[in-house]
Formats: C-alpha cells, structure tokens, sequence
C-alpha cells in the first residue's frame, strides 16, 4: 500500500509526512488497514492464530504478534477477543465445532458409524495436535464456557447414541452406554496418544486402530460385555478382559 501525506492527519508539512510515512510502512508493511475490517478480521486472527499454533505452539501466540502477521493495528485484536485465553477460547470450540462436524457425518450401520467415528477422531488428531491439545486444556478449565463444554460433549453423545443403536438390535451388552464409550474413547485416545509420542514400535497407525476397534467391538459384544461390566469370573473358555489375572498364573 502507498501512503500519501493527505492521508495521514496532523501533517503540517512533506518532510515531516515523508518521515511519518516511513515509519508506518516499516510498522505495517501491509498497509495501515490491511484487507481485514471489521466483517472478518476475527476470522483471520483465528486462521492465523491456528497456523501459528501449529508452527510454533501455544507459547508462540500472542495478540500483539497475530496483529503484526495481519498488518492492523495492535489494539485491532482487542476489539474481538479481550485477551490471550480468550483467543484459545474461540480456538477450542472452534475446534470442536470442526471436530463434531465430521464426526457427524458419519453413517451406516451402528457398527460402521463406530469405526467412523474413530477413523475420524484419529484423522483430526493427526492432522491438528496442537489444535486438539488447547481443545482439552479449555474443556477441563473450570472457567469453560457453557457453549464450549456443549460442544465438547456432542462427539460423546454420538458415541453413546452408535452404541444404543447397538444395544437396540442385541449386539452390544446392555448397560450404561457412557461408560461404555468412555471405555472405547479411551481405546482410541491411546491409539492417538501412541502414535503422536512415535510409539507404536514401527506398526502403522491404521493397522493399529483397526485392530483397537476389533478388539473394542468384540469386547461390548454381549457374550464378552457381560463379563465386563458386571465384573463376574469369565465363563469357561471367555477371553477375560485385559490385566485381568490369568486362572492358571502361578
């Protein structure tokens, strides 16, 4: 953008209007407003505070900075979000907005939406971990807004309502469906947790999850869910459930 001293107030003469305007391009080399107003800067402060979050982490942000990265004024940010954590905020239920969105569109049977729902969890972990970090430090906070610890519980609803779905037609055990899912969540959170720490020793990740939901499925299968949830000695020949001491150990 090219200033002109006509349009900077308060300039009394050029010399000093050719100074100004060498200080405002080396601030805003941009230009002074940029291509953000007020319609879509909050926009742009988001997509850019998550390349930045992915770049360089969560200590990498700041207002000040995204505000440089957008060439606006440093108080422009101000007028979206009042500080930093208010900015993780907006970053987290945005995150789960995205998240939800895609877990919701899975479809087919209730067997085929579990797998979906996991291979979708899994995908999103992977592609945005720094992203999906901040999305739990903000759910777990205890100053999380209503709106934010709603969203963050639909991808649980739909977990419990695949499960139901199951329940319905006999081939899920029946009991609590949320205890069920926060026993398949975990599960599929290990399977995140593992591949993001490069410890799934050499064995890929898809290989890995498909294995996990087997397992997952044929454990809240009726004949074996039973056993878990009530918490029973296994019938002759069950698989008990995993670290469950062995009948015959020493």
């Amino acid at each position: 953008m090219a200033f002109s001293w006509v349009e900077v107030p308060g300039i009394l003469n050029v010399g000093s209007a050719y100074r100004c305007c060498q200080r405002l391009h080396r601030r805003y080399p941009e230009g002074v407003t940029g291509t953000y107003h007020h319609g879509n800067l909050r926009a742009a402060l988001l997509d850019r505070a998550e390349e930045v979050l992915a770049e360089d982490g969560v200590d990498g942000l700041s207002l000040r900075g995204l505000a440089r990265d957008l060439g606006v004024s440093h108080g422009a940010p101000a007028r979206h979000f009042r500080d930093r954590q208010a900015l993780l905020d907006a970053l987290a239920l945005r995150g789960f907005e995205r998240l939800d969105a895609a877990l919701a569109a899975t479809g087919g049977t209730w067997q085929e939406r579990l797998r979906g729902l996991a291979r979708t969890y899994v995908d999103f972990a992977a592609a945005h971990p720094a992203l999906l970090a901040v999305m739990y430090d903000v759910k777990h906070d205890p100053d999380a807004t209503a709106a934010l610890r709603a969203e963050a519980g639909r991808g649980q609803e739909l977990l419990r309502d695949t499960l139901r779905a199951g329940q319905r037609v006999g081939e899920v055990v029946e009991g609590d469906a949320d205890e069920l899912g926060v026993v398949l969540f975990a599960a599929v959170h290990g399977v995140v947790q593992l591949a993001a720490g490069d410890l799934l020793g050499g064995a890929d990740v898809d290989d890995v999850l498909v294995a996990t939901v087997a397992v997952c499925l044929r454990g809240i299968a009726p004949s074996a869910g039973s056993v878990l949830l009530a918490g029973s000695a296994p019938a002759a020949g069950a698989v008990p459930p995993v670290g469950a001491p062995s009948s015959d150990a020493g």
